[in-house]
C-alpha cells in the first residue's frame, strides 16, 4: 500500500503543486454550491407545483365560490334597492354635478347671445383670453409631501381641463389667446444649451424658502422635465382644441390658438431673464413679440418681462441688451409691421395675392431701379385697424387706482355720503404697485408710455399676472386706453372664483381697409365668464358626507329598535369537509321502537357523549371533523335496512337537517347553541360599519373614476 505520506497514487503529496490543489478544491466547492442551489430550486418548484395542483387549487376554487356566493347574495332586488345604495346614487348625482355638470352650466350661462349687443344679422369674430394657467409643479409648493403634491397637480389639472373643454364645446371661439404664465416653475428648469446659472450679482436675491431647493431643481428638473411639462400643457389645452369645431364661425378667416406670450414664471422678470430659457420658450410656443390681424383688429403681443430689463436698476452695471434688445427692436418697427399686416388682410378678403408681386424682367445691376419696388407698407396714411395691446404685466397706474366692482379679492371701498364716483385712492381694490424677486406687479411708467407711443392707435389692452379681475381707464398721458386684467383660469392662484375673458369683435371695412359708414363706434365688446368655485364644491361634499354619516347612524338605531331588515348579511356558512352525512332520516318502523342491540357503534345513546368529547380537541364547535355527522346518525330499525349507506341515498321519507350551530357541553351533559343572538348594541355597530363602508368605497371608487377620466 502507499506510504502514509503519499497522495494515494504512490507519489508524495509534496510532488503536487499547491495551486493545483487549491483550484481543484475550489472547483469542487463551486460545483457543490451549484448542485445545492439546483436541488433546492427543484424541490421548491415541485412543492409549488404540488400545492398548485392540490390544496392551492382547492383554496382558489373555494375563494371563487365564496366570492360568487357573496355577489349572488348582493344582487337580489331587495339588496340592490336598499337604503345605502340609494344614498350612493345620490352621491353619484352630486359628484356628477360637482365634477362635470357645473362646468357646462357655468360656461353655458356665458353664451355669446346672452351679452352681445350688435346689430341684427352681423357675424362678429369671437375671441377668448385665458390668463395664468400656471400649471402646478415642484416649484409651486416646495417641500409638500407625497401624495399631497401629486393630488394637487391632478386636481388643478382636471379643473382647467374641464373648464377648457366646456369653453370649446359650448362657446366655439374663433380665436384663443393665452396671456402668459403657462407654467409655474418654467424659468427654473435647466435648459439643454446655454448658460443657465444665476449671475453673480443676482445670487442671494432668492427668498430663503426657495434657495434651499435650487440645487435639487438643477439636478433633477432639466430639459426633459420641461418637455414633459410642455406635453402636459398640451394635454390640457391643445388636445381639446378640436372640440370647438374644425371650421370658424360664419364670415371668419379661420380658427387660431396663440400661446406665445411669456410671463415671469415662464422666463423670469427684467434683468434676471435667462436668454436660453427664452430661446427654448419661443422654439416651442412661437415668437414672443408678434402682430396678428384678427377680426379686422390688430393684436400686438409684446414680451414685456424681457422689455423691463431696459429700465432695470442693473442696466448701467451689466450688459442686458441680449435680454431687452429683441423687444426694443420689435417696437421700433411695429408700426410698419402693423400696416403690412393690415394690407395682407385686405388683399385676402379682396381675393388678391397677399404678398406683393414683383415684375419679371432682366436689368443690368448697375442701372437697376430699386426705388419703385412693390411693398405692402403704404406709409403712415395707410388704413389702420383698431389696435389691441397684449402684455403679461399690466401697464403702469398710480398707486390706489381702483379696479372696479368685479374684482373679487377686495371689493371697492364704500364712498362717503354724497359721493357718486369711486373712492380714489382705494388701495384695497387696486393692484399694488410693487415688485420683488422675479416679479413686478405693474410695468414702469417709462415702459408703459413707450409701449403705447411706439405701437400707436391702441384702443384697448389686455393683461394677466395679477390673477384677479381689474378694469381701468388709463390717464391721458397713457392715451386713455382701457385695460382689462384677466382672471386666472386656475383654481390654485389665490382667487376663489377663476374665470376667462370673452371678447366679441365687429369692424366692417371697405376694399381699402377703412371702416364702412354707419359702423359702430365701439368695435369691441367684452364679458367676464366666471367658472365654478371649487371650494364651494368641496364644502358641498363635506356637508353631504356629514349628513350621510348621521343618516346611516340613525338608520342603524331604527333597524334595531323597529326590528327592520338589516343591511349587514349573516356570514356565509362554510360547507363541512367531512364525508359523513349532515341529514338524519326520520323514517319510522311499524313497531316504533329501536333495536338497542344493534352492532352499530352509532346506535348507542349512552356512548355518544363520550364519543363526542373525544373529538373536542380542535375547538368548541362541533361543526368541524366528525361532530355534525355524529349527530346525523340514525338508529337501525327492526326488519328494515336503510336504503343508503351512512344515510346517503335516502330517497324516501322526511329528513331533519342537523344544526351546525350547536355543541355538546360536557359539564352540563346537554347540547347548547354555538352562537347566541347579537345584542342590540352589537347589531347597531355592525349595521353602521357595514352601511358606511359600502357607501364609502363605492363613492370613492366613482370619484377616482371621474378623476382618472379628467
Amino acid at each position: 500500500m502507499p506510504p502514509p505520506y503519499s497522495n494515494g497514487y504512490g507519489y508524495e503529496s509534496s510532488a503536487l503543486p499547491n495551486s493545483y490543489d487549491y483550484g481543484y478544491r475550489n472547483s469542487g466547492e463551486f460545483q457543490s454550491i451549484c448542485d445545492d442551489i439546483y436541488a433546492g430550486a427543484k424541490t421548491m418548484t415541485g412543492r409549488l407545483w404540488g400545492y398548485t395542483n392540490g390544496r392551492g387549487r382547492h383554496a382558489a376554487w373555494g375563494l371563487v365560490i365564496k366570492a360568487g356566493q357573496q355577489v349572488r347574495r348582493n344582487l337580489t332586488r331587495r339588496r340592490l334597492l336598499s337604503f345605502p345604495h340609494i344614498l350612493v346614487v345620490l352621491w353619484v348625482l352630486v359628484m356628477l354635478w360637482g365634477e362635470r355638470w357645473i362646468f357646462a352650466s357655468r360656461v353655458r350661462s356665458c353664451d355669446w347671445d346672452h351679452w352681445e349687443d350688435w346689430p341684427a344679422g352681423v357675424t362678429p369674430h369671437r375671441l377668448i383670453f385665458v390668463a395664468d394657467p400656471q400649471i402646478i409643479d415642484p416649484h409651486s409648493y416646495p417641500g409638500r409631501p407625497w401624495p399631497l403634491d401629486s393630488l394637487t397637480i391632478v386636481m388643478t389639472d382636471n379643473y382647467m381641463r374641464r373648464s377648457y373643454r366646456q369653453l370649446q364645446k359650448v362657446l366655439h371661439p374663433d380665436t384663443v389667446f393665452f396671456l402668459g404664465d403657462l407654467f409655474d416653475g418654467g424659468r427654473e428648469w435647466k435648459t439643454a444649451h446655454g448658460d443657465f446659472d444665476d449671475p453673480e450679482w443676482a445670487k442671494g436675491h432668492r427668498p430663503s424658502e426657495e434657495q434651499k431647493y435650487v440645487k435639487e431643481w438643477n439636478k433633477y428638473y432639466g430639459e426633459e422635465y420641461w418637455l414633459e411639462e410642455y406635453e402636459r400643457f398640451g394635454d390640457i389645452f391643445y388636445d381639446s382644441w378640436s372640440l370647438g369645431g374644425n371650421f370658424p364661425g360664419p364670415g371668419q378667416r379661420g380658427r387660431k390658438l396663440i400661446s406665445s406670450l411669456p410671463g415671469n414664471h415662464d422666463l423670469g422678470f427684467g434683468a434676471q431673464v435667462k436668454v436660453s430659457t427664452r430661446h427654448r420658450f419661443s422654439a416651442y410656443f412661437g415668437e414672443t413679440n408678434r402682430v396678428d390681424v384678427i377680426g379686422n383688429h390688430t393684436f400686438v403681443s409684446v414680451d414685456t418681462v424681457s422689455l423691463s430689463a431696459g429700465t432695470s436698476n442693473m442696466k448701467d452695471q451689466h450688459d442686458l441688451r441680449p435680454i431687452y434688445g429683441p423687444a426694443q427692436e420689435f417696437l421700433k418697427g411695429v408700426k410698419a409691421t402693423k400696416r403690412r399686416a393690415v394690407q395682407k388682410e385686405v388683399r385676402f378678403w379682396k381675393g388678391d395675392v397677399e404678398d406683393p408681386v414683383f415684375e419679371q424682367k432682366v436689368e443690368d445691376l448697375s442701372s437697376a431701379d430699386y426705388s419703385n419696388r412693390p411693398t405692402l407698407d403704404l406709409g403712415e396714411d395707410a388704413p389702420d385697424f383698431p389696435t389691441i395691446l397684449l402684455t403679461h404685466v399690466p401697464l403702469y397706474r398710480d398707486p390706489g387706482t381702483p379696479c372696479g366692482p368685479m374684482r373679487e379679492h377686495w371689493p371697492p371701498a364704500k364712498p362717503p355720503k354724497g359721493q357718486t364716483g369711486p373712492v380714489i385712492p382705494d388701495h384695497g381694490n387696486a393692484i399694488r404697485v410693487a415688485g420683488g424677486y422675479q416679479y413686478q406687479n405693474v410695468l414702469d411708467r417709462e415702459d408703459s408710455m413707450n409701449l403705447l407711443k411706439s405701437i400707436g392707435n391702441v384702443k384697448h389692452a389686455f393683461s394677466g399676472d395679477d390673477h384677479d379681475y381689474c378694469d381701468i381707464v388709463h390717464t391721458p398721458d397713457q392715451e386713455n386706453v382701457r385695460e382689462i386684467t384677466v382672471k386666472s383660469i386656475s383654481m390654485a392662484m389665490g382667487v376663489p372664483t377663476p374665470g376667462f375673458q370673452m371678447v366679441s369683435l365687429y369692424n366692417p371695412i371697405d376694399d381699402k381697409g377703412n371702416p364702412l359708414p354707419g359702423s359702430p363706434k365701439t368695435t369691441l365688446q367684452t364679458h367676464l365668464c366666471l367658472l365654478p368655485t371649487q371650494l364651494s364644491t368641496y364644502m358641498t361634499y363635506a356637508i353631504l358626507g356629514i349628513l350621510s354619516g348621521l343618516i346611516l347612524i340613525a338608520r342603524a338605531f331604527l333597524v334595531s329598535a323597529l326590528s327592520l331588515q338589516p343591511f349587514a348579511l349573516d356570514p356565509v356558512q362554510s360547507s363541512s369537509s367531512a364525508i359523513l352525512p349532515i341529514f338524519k332520516a326520520k323514517a319510522e318502523n311499524d313497531e316504533g321502537a329501536h333495536d338497542g342491540k344493534s352492532g352499530s357503534p352509532w346506535t348507542s345513546s349512552t356512548k355518544f357523549p363520550s364519543r363526542v368529547s373525544t373529538t373536542r380537541t380542535r375547538g368548541q364547535s362541533i361543526t368541524n371533523g366528525l361532530s355534525p355527522q355524529a349527530r346525523a346518525a340514525s338508529p337501525n330499525h327492526k326488519g328494515k335496512m336503510s336504503p343508503g349507506k351512512w344515510g346517503w341515498g335516502q330517497n324516501k321519507g322526511p329528513r331533519i337537517e342537523i344544526r351546525r350551530d350547536s355543541y355538546y357541553d360536557d359539564k352540563e351533559r346537554s347540547w347548547r347553541p354555538a352562537s347566541r343572538s347579537k345584542s342590540k348594541l352589537s347589531l347597531v355597530t355592525t349595521e353602521i360599519w357595514t352601511t358606511a363602508w359600502r357607501v364609502l368605497w363605492m363613492v370613492l371608487l366613482f370619484f377616482a373614476y371621474l378623476t382618472y377620466k379628467g
